[in-house]
Order: structure tokens, then sequence, then C-alpha cells
């Protein structure tokens, strides 16, 4: 089972504390494919909603692939989500709990397919995101320190 990552929303880690994960697959148009084997793509702004017992992935930015020709995708459409009944109700379960939302983490590929771990997530206050700045600092100082070799 070879996971390679493509893209991380560093923005999501930055922003939320992560209490749970769930993988989904993510339906895709062939041009969209390709551009993500290029590396194209932004989790930046994106987040999940879940209407009618579905999941969307909303605002990811999927940059037109190079080599299309005059018929290509749309960048920011909304891109269903492929998750077992079961997950789909324990997700929107969580998500009607006051504070949470669900964001994409990562994009990777597992075994030639494309997958997106879901993140649910709780919204970090000005002093949290201090705090974690300063134990990542920390944590850096500390390595470098052990790493020395005069």
């Amino acid at each position: 089972m070879k996971k390679t990552t493509i893209a991380n929303n560093r923005k999501a880690f930055h922003e939320y504390l992560i209490l749970e994960t769930y993988e989904a697959g993510i339906q895709l148009i062939g041009s969209e494919v390709k551009s993500i084997r290029e590396r194209k793509i932004s989790l930046k702004e994106s987040f999940i909603r879940i209407t009618r017992k579905e999941a969307w992935l909303k605002g990811c930015h999927i940059a037109s692939y190079s080599h299309t020709g005059f018929e290509g995708h749309d960048p920011l459409r909304k891109r269903k989500l492929l998750l077992n009944r079961y997950e789909i109700n324990r997700i929107e379960a969580k998500l009607a709990e006051k504070g949470l939302t669900a964001v994409p983490t990562k994009l990777y590929f597992k075994n030639g397919k494309i997958k997106v771990e879901i993140g649910l997530a709780k919204g970090k206050k000005l002093h949290d995101k201090r705090d974690t700045k300063k134990r990542r600092d920390v944590e850096r100082d500390i390595k470098r320190a052990l790493s020395y070799k005069p």
C-alpha cells in the first residue's frame, strides 16, 4: 500500500485543531487527474459540505491541464467525495456539534487512486496558535542543539 502525497493543507493545521480523520475517494474528470499529477492543486481555501446525504469538496482549486484543448474543466467546481453511508452519517452528526467543521487536510495517491484525507476540526483561538508556534520553535531549537557537533 504505497502512499504518495500530492498536496497538504498547511493552513488547516494552523487554523484548526484536527480531532478525527477520514479517507475518501474523489470524483474527478480526466483533465483534473492529469493536472493533479502535475501537482497543480491548492487545498488552501477548500472545505467540505454535506448536502442531501452526499459529501462535497468545495473551494478546491485544480488548475487547467497544460495540454487540454478548448474544452477544459472549471478550476473551482464542487467535487463529490466518495464515502460510505455510515461515514457520511457519522461526519454529519459530528458537524452538528457546535464549533466543528470538516476540512481536507491532505491529497494523495493510494494504489493509483487519488484520495482525500478529511479532518474534523475545531477552530483554534489566537493564544492556541501562539502556543503551537512557540512549541514548534522550542522543538526546532532542541533538535538543532542535539545535532550540533563541535
